[in-house]
């Protein structure tokens, strides 16, 4: 790796696309695809250094392919029997875009229009600059920027082309809570590990987080809690909701949760349902349940009426007996949320259906409660918030239908406006409903190799270009690229290690086996134990 600052390359020509220009060098090891670049020009009489990004890399020249016909033999060594001079035969051609300047007073990059001249000289960006100005920080002086002191952001990792720990890459935690975020990533490339570590950095700033946990991956987040991730007497507090502890108010349910839960109830049902419904909704009490819709609904149609009858054996075995759902009990928003808890919905013992629920009735109130906050009125919710949801496409499938999906969509698309930001987590991003996934500013994307996951990337995340997308494939654990609203740029990170234990790992079949192997070899056979009337079986009947 070349040190910052130094030539490393020289300009050949324009690219083809109009932020595009090539390039050449013959250091093989100098610039790899995804490595910074910078060159200098003046703009509006003013010395600027300009970043651009490597996006493709190809050998220009080398020695003859007839030279590594043997492979037995080193090419060198057939050069320098022949005479053929190799120490500058290779060259390499790259392509770079340009990203551009940082401007101090719009607190932004500026392109500069203007691609360098051919033979201009080229030098790696420096470390201090890129950890500047790559995540989008809104400063106005880059060059005299500590990361290390700056408040709100998210220490994520480090640049993948440099050497661990040498270029720090952080998130402003504004950008991305507040435009929503995306973590997409195949099984076992680290995506709840990659949010961990997020979750771990909000912490660190008072957030308030509320994690949507399907299968139980983040029990760990308890060792978070405590002085260590805490400054000036903080100390984050991470709070476990159990199954038993996850309720929802019957008078909570809108008439479309309803017909979710319910076996296809027929249009004469569907009729009933809706006039019992809005008389309860009427009423001034909220601690109704399917004995009062009942008798709301015979009131009106009779107490023989067949539909209505149909109705109650249907609403009694799909919510009476549904003990998620009670007259009087949900959960209390002021024991949900606060500024400096997370708090971890533990659903893996629930159905597919219930999850739903859950998150359709807490999403809602939720979002009532930041929009009263917002508007000036008393609310429990006074604070911005920020929701987490692993296996997103359960909640917010692209096909199918989750009484869940309405509300995504409302908070994704309008939870700027009110302070409550979402994060979706995947490793399928086309069973996620693209509008969602659309609406989500922020991307932290990983191993991508399914060509029908990929294209659904390209089409619902803006920033993902082509020269980002065909970096999916080849990334190994723990590599990611972050692009979006939060990056001025995609970039190429290495994530760095959690500070809490990993819940997430895989499980070993191997050692499952042996362990469960050698344990019943130590345990007496049925035939050892058993006592066959007191006296010993020869396995022979005897006559």
């Amino acid at each position: 790796m070349s040190s910052s600052g130094e030539v490393v390359g020289s300009v050949v020509e324009p690219g083809n696309g109009p932020n595009e220009f090539v390039f050449v060098t013959p250091d093989e090891q100098a610039v790899k695809t995804g490595e910074f670049i910078t060159y200098t020009i003046p703009v509006e009489g003013t010395s600027r250094d300009v970043i651009a990004r490597v996006t493709n890399r190809e050998q220009d020249r080398g020695l003859p392919a007839t030279f590594m016909a043997d492979p037995g033999v080193a090419p060198e060594t057939v050069a320098n029997a022949l005479g053929v001079p190799n120490d500058d035969a290779d060259l390499y051609r790259l392509t770079a875009m340009v990203v551009g300047f940082y401007d101090g007073g719009m607190g932004t990059f500026s392109n500069p229009r203007r691609l360098p001249r051919p033979g201009a000289q080229l030098r790696i960006a420096p470390n201090e600059l890129l950890e500047a100005v790559l995540p989008n920080l809104g400063i106005e002086d880059p060059a005299r920027a500590e990361p290390d002191r700056m408040d709100g952001v998210a220490h994520v990792g480090s640049l993948l082309n440099r050497p661990t720990g040498a270029t720090d890459v952080r998130l402003p935690i504004d950008e991305f809570a507040s435009t929503h975020l995306a973590i997409l990533a195949s099984t076992g490339s680290g995506k709840s590990y990659t949010a961990s570590v997020l979750i771990e950095e909000m912490m660190e700033s008072r957030a308030s987080l509320l994690v949507f946990d399907p299968h139980g991956e983040y029990e760990t987040l308890a060792d978070i809690q405590g002085p260590a991730f805490g400054t000036d007497g903080y100390e984050p507090d991470v709070e476990y909701f159990d199954p038993d502890r996850l309720r929802v108010r019957i008078s909570e349910l809108e008439l479309g949760d309803v017909m979710a839960v319910l076996d296809d109830p027929s249009n004469r049902m569907q009729e009933r349902l809706a006039s019992g419904w809005r008389s309860m909704q009427s009423s001034e009490s909220r601690t109704w349940g399917v004995d009062e819709l009942v008798n709301a609904m015979e009131a009106r149609y009779g107490d023989d009426d067949s539909s209505v009858g149909a109705l109650e054996w249907r609403l009694r075995r799909s919510i009476q007996r549904n003990e998620l759902f009670q007259p009087d009990a949900n959960v209390p928003l002021d024991e949900l949320v606060a500024p400096g808890k997370c708090t971890v919905l533990q659903m893996d013992t629930l159905s597919r259906r219930n999850q739903q629920m859950i998150a359709t009735v807490l999403l809602r109130r939720l979002y009532g409660a930041r929009l009263d906050a917002e508007r000036g009125r008393d609310s429990d919710v006074d604070f911005p918030l920020f929701a987490l949801f692993e296996e997103v496409h359960r909640f917010a499938p692209n096909e199918g239908s989750a009484p869940s999906l309405p509300i995504m969509r409302t908070v994704t698309s309008e939870g700027r406006k009110f302070g409550f930001g979402i994060g979706v987590i995947s490793q399928r991003p086309s069973k996620i409903d693209q509008d969602t996934l659309s609406q989500c500013g922020t991307q932290i994307t990983m191993k991508i190799q399914n060509p029908t996951d990929q294209q659904a990337i390209e089409q619902s995340v803006e920033a993902a270009g082509e020269d980002v997308l065909d970096e999916l494939p080849g990334l190994t654990p723990g590599q990611a690229v972050l692009s979006g609203d939060a990056m001025n740029t995609p970039v190429l990170v290495r994530i760095r290690e959690r500070r809490t234990e990993d819940a997430g790992e895989s499980i070993s079949a191997v050692e499952g086996w042996t362990d469960a192997y050698d344990s019943r070899q130590r345990e007496p056979t049925r035939s050892e134990t058993a006592d066959f009337g007191g006296g010993k079986s020869t396995g022979v009947d005897e006559l």
